[in-house]
């Protein structure tokens, strides 16, 4: 029970360091006027020292304010807290004015003078509380203004009123901007989660169809070197299973959620297709194109890999012509670049469809697809499709990011 109370009271005020700099800004402008004005005059330090009350007295009372509308209304809704920063900064102007009022007997009184000349010819000076009116051909007249508390009651009440309704708009400002930056902080707190849901999510998918490719990858190589084995070809086959295990270290030293460059994506290729040509040493011929100026592009690790899985299993293992497999990367305009897949020779599927992976593909290319739009977004595009000579091609479209590491 204590550790919920505490919790509660954490979270209530949580937002206290926004509230304290920005009740530390209004009043540190307020006083910015004050001492701007107090020195336009001939006795600055009066001024500002009775300033000072009315400065402490206004930043004790903003700090209830805001407490209140922590209390009352920090989780509640926009009208809610409108109506209790509203009322408490009513009642915060009502005892601004009560307490200055109360304390005028207090303050130092202003040795500065004001003189002015009146319409009459009279001579008008007023020090402090003393008004003094020279005249020519008389005494001069002296006059002092009575203190508050010496007023009747009814006009005590008319200056309080007069008081608050200054102070209330100042209370109202500061509470007005209390509110818009506590509502701007939730929105990009929100906006901020959202963000980070939004990324956890694509890397988890992105993992999950990372993780799906391995066991697909692994039934395969499996399969070829069972097929070795009982094909009495043990030398081969002990070949196979080194490379299968350098393919393996290689491969599972990536981290599934980042991009590897595709030199490096094409390396590991080269060591799964040279598995498999021992597999197929004449129906597998490999041409790899890949320019020097795109071997550090960026994109996902082992992408390709279940597009080479399909050119093996179902171009080149059904038939006993060559089938040449090629990869070819190049650039594509500013900020893109391809990379094609594609074999020549072997069945052809004619029910293949654009954007869909075909009959008989598996989850190679579903799964490529949906990788390249969790990775990218719409920035990625996949394409593939059957080619006139009985072979298959798939083109991926890619963001162009030679950035290292």
């Amino acid at each position: 029970m204590l550790a919920s109370s505490t919790y509660l009271r954490t979270s209530r005020f949580s937002d206290w360091p926004l509230a304290v700099k920005s009740i530390i800004g209004f009043w540190f402008f307020y006083a910015l006027t004050v001492v701007a004005r107090a020195f336009l005059g001939s006795d600055p330090l009066t001024a500002i020292s009775n300033r000072l009350i009315t400065i402490s007295v206004g930043m004790v009372l903003t700090v209830l304010v805001y407490v209140a509308i922590a209390s009352f209304a920090r989780d509640g809704s926009v009208a809610r807290k409108t109506v209790v920063a509203g009322i408490c900064s009513f009642l915060a102007a009502c005892a601004m004015s009560g307490i200055l009022i109360a304390a005028e007997d207090r303050m130092r009184q202003s040795r500065e003078e004001f003189r002015f000349q009146a319409r009459e010819g009279f001579i008008i000076i007023e020090k402090g509380k003393e008004v003094r009116i020279e005249r020519a051909a008389a005494e001069p007249l002296v006059f002092t203004w009575p203190h508050i508390n010496e007023l009747d009651p009814n006009k005590r009440i008319r200056y309080a009123a007069d008081s608050a309704m200054v102070w209330l708009f100042f209370f109202a400002a500061w509470s007005a901007y209390y509110l818009a930056a506590i509502a701007q902080s939730e929105a990009l707190r929100a906006q901020r989660r959202a963000a980070e849901a939004e990324a956890a999510a694509r890397s988890a998918q992105v993992r999950a169809l990372r993780y799906q490719i391995n066991p697909h990858f692994l039934f395969n190589t499996l399969n070829s070197l069972s097929s070795l084995v009982m094909s009495s070809r043990p030398s081969e086959a002990e070949e196979m299973i080194l490379k299968l295990s350098t393919f393996f270290r290689s491969s599972l030293s990536l981290d599934p959620s980042e991009d590897v460059s595709l030199a490096e994506e094409i390396a590991l290729q080269r060591l799964y297709l040279d598995i498999e040509m021992v597999r197929f040493p004449k129906r597998l011929k490999v041409d790899i194109d890949v320019p020097s100026e795109l071997e550090n592009a960026r994109l996902p690790g082992l992408i390709l890999q279940p597009l080479v899985e399909n050119v093996i299993k179902y171009g080149v293992s059904p038939t006993r012509d060559k089938v040449t497999l090629k990869i070819v990367a190049r650039e594509a305009g500013p900020g893109r670049f391809t990379i094609e897949v594609a074999n020549s020779g072997g069945p052809t599927d004619k029910s293949a469809k654009r954007r869909e992976a075909p009959d008989g593909v598996g989850v190679g290319i579903t799964n490529v697809c949906q990788r390249l739009t969790a990775r990218f977004g719409p920035a990625a595009q996949c394409e593939f499709g059957p080619v006139a000579d009985g072979g298959y091609r798939v083109l991926l479209t890619l963001p162009l990011d030679r950035k290292d590491g």
